[in-house]
């Protein structure tokens, strides 16, 4: 640009101040909405998500449209390359050796097709990594994970433990229409369940959000972004919660959760690929690639962290050890297999990538009032997804006054689920609201391992609010029962009891009615003291959560005796404590017979 020139436009630029000024404060003062191009805000929102985290994440997540799903068959010479890598490595035989116990929901033509969904399991890659090494470890990794969590795990089978996966397609204890099951984030008044609206019965009452399919996939707001994922509506799910057990979801919702990050943590994917690299935080705490890595993300906060390797990830070695020699895996010897005084994942990790959207409640120098009209990326749960397209936009709808236009100027009407600020401005003597912010989460409580049978305290006074809003606290044990309300601050109970000493995990929700957070609690049990009744009721063996029993066992807890069940009730002798020792669990009846 000349002298000439540049001078031209200083002048113009001087001459149109006085009038750009007093736009700008006639707008400011106006009751009309902020006008904004929609073209913008997807610029924004692209600027936003551009970097590689994001974009990896992106792409490892990426489905495959369900009418071509729905096509996948065994052997069909048009299905996706990645299916085909699969079936190569496990062929049809293979599925009815390594599963032979399964439900028959678990059909290798529905396995395919869950494969197929998501098309970066056992992907290509063309930058020098091993596709079908890669694919190997995928497939091991992921049916050890079976083994354990849908397993049958009776040792006196003639079939391996490791190869007693995929048993159970819905819950033990829990049938189609029972009532009351994981449905206590459904309250209409919490975002939570606005978000995800949970379908109701023929009574009127919430459905039931138990564990269904190869994950146990629980509670609506799992359910809801599963639904999304698959169908781009959460109300399919929601409404229809029994097509996770009843097709081929059963096993597309484990790889679901196999594909998905959960922030702070990576997806295992990412970390069986290599895409996953820790960073020197990680390292510290332990997280470094291996199995070992994969049960921290599945269920660290409950198997992991520990001075010594718990009987479950020892199990989910043991199957590991066994499905990679099956599928050609190499375990190197330095590879870590166990959790053992494994932290957890935190923000400051390699993996702690931010995928929702939040205000932003900063300033901005270019509009007339200084408010951003934008949203920012946030670590904590919103209805906003970066991973969703479309969301930046609602979240700027939903926080603030603005008329959405074409690149032409024509309007663009707000999308049906999305409510509009009021549109109203405030008279100069009344305060305009404040920006809300998420409430933070805390327990507080006893310092050490605690008595079994002891009274326990957790307090949840100590979460803290900005802005002073009034916060529910909704608390839930590991084996889904859940209690809230305004005034459940404080929860007081007994501490479980066992023959061996136990660490369970409690979570609490708090929520200003918008925004919430959420925070876990160790609580490290003691064994239960064994009563002079007890140590000499007979020859039979004390009942422990980490032995194993098969039909006709006979144990003795807490000075009773009782026998394990025939098959098929028999597998869950071995089951969840919570539900099935022996006179105590809330389904222990099921299992056993009191003698």
């Amino acid at each position: 640009m000349n002298k000439r020139t540049l001078l031209s436009v200083l002048i113009a630029a001087a001459c149109m101040a006085p009038v750009m000024a007093q736009a700008a404060m006639l707008q400011a003062d106006s009751t009309e909405p902020y006008t904004m191009k929609a073209s913008d805000l997807a610029k924004k929102e692209q600027e936003l998500t551009n970097f590689p985290l994001m974009q990896s994440v992106k792409a490892t997540i990426r489905t495959l449209d369900n009418s071509q799903v729905e096509l996948i068959e065994p052997g069909r010479a048009a299905n996706p390359a990645n299916v085909k890598r699969v079936e190569g490595i496990v062929k049809a035989s293979d599925w009815e050796y390594l599963f032979p116990l399964r439900a028959k929901d678990y059909s290798y033509s529905n396995f395919l097709k869950a494969v197929g969904k998501f098309p970066a399991l056992c992907d290509t890659y063309n930058d020098g990594r091993n596709s079908e090494s890669i694919c190997r470890k995928e497939l091991a990794t992921m049916f050890a994970h079976f083994a354990q969590e849908t397993g049958g795990h009776e040792s006196w089978r003639p079939e391996a433990e490791w190869r007693q996966a995929l048993v159970y397609v819905r819950e033990m204890g829990w049938t189609e229409g029972q009532k009351g099951g994981y449905n206590g984030e459904c309250n209409p008044d919490i975002w939570q369940g606005q978000t995800w609206p949970c379908g109701k019965d023929k009574d009127g009452d919430f459905l039931s959000y138990f564990g269904r399919g190869a994950k146990q996939l629980s509670y609506n707001y799992n359910y809801g972004p599963f639904s999304e994922a698959m169908f781009g509506d959460v109300r399919t799910l929601l409404d229809k919660p029994e097509l996770v057990a009843d097709t081929w979801l059963n096993l597309a919702s484990a790889i679901f959760f196999f594909a998905y990050p959960q922030p702070p943590k990576p997806s295992m994917l990412q970390v069986i690929d290599g895409t996953w690299q820790p960073n020197d935080h990680d390292k510290a705490n332990g997280l470094v690639p291996g199995f070992g890595v994969t049960t921290q993300i599945i269920n660290g906060g409950v198997e992991c962290g520990g001075p010594t390797e718990i009987a479950q990830s020892q199990n989910r070695i043991k199957y590991y050890k066994e499905l990679a020699n099956y599928l050609k895996v190499p375990v190197p010897e330095d590879e870590v297999l166990g959790c053992a005084n494994m932290k957890q994942f935190d923000e400051g990790g390699a993996g702690a990538l931010k995928i929702y959207w939040e205000q932003d409640w900063g300033w901005s120098a270019d509009t007339p009032d200084g408010k951003t009209y934008s949203c920012q990326l946030v670590g904590y749960q919103t209805p906003f997804s970066a991973f969703k397209e479309g969301d930046y936009t609602k979240c700027v709808q939903k926080f603030y006054n603005v008329n959405i236009v074409n690149d032409d100027g024509s309007s663009i009407t707000p999308t049906d689920d999305t409510t509009p600020p009021d549109d109203t401005t405030p008279p100069d003597d009344v305060t305009p609201p404040v920006a809300n912010h998420a409430p933070v989460a805390h327990i507080a409580g006893p310092i050490g391992a605690v008595d079994a049978g002891a009274k326990v305290s957790l307090s949840a006074e100590g979460s803290t609010d900005e802005d002073g809003n009034k916060l529910t606290y909704t608390w839930r044990s590991q084996d889904g029962q859940t209690v809230s309300g305004e005034d459940k601050a404080v929860v007081t109970f007994d501490a479980p009891e066992a023959a061996t000493a136990r660490q369970y995990e409690l979570s609490l929700t708090v929520s200003d009615g918008e925004l919430s957070d959420t925070t876990t609690y160790l609580l490290n049990v003691n064994a239960k003291a064994a009563s002079p009744d007890e140590e000499t009721s007979g020859s039979y063996p004390a009942w422990s959560a980490t032995s194993k029993f098969n039909a006709g066992d006979i144990v003795n807890n807490h000075g009773k005796l009782f026998q394990c069940k025939p098959f098929p009730y028999s597998g869950w002798c071995n089951s969840a404590a919570a539900y099935y020792e022996p006179g105590v669990g809330l389904a222990w009846a099921d299992a056993w017979t009191a003698l």
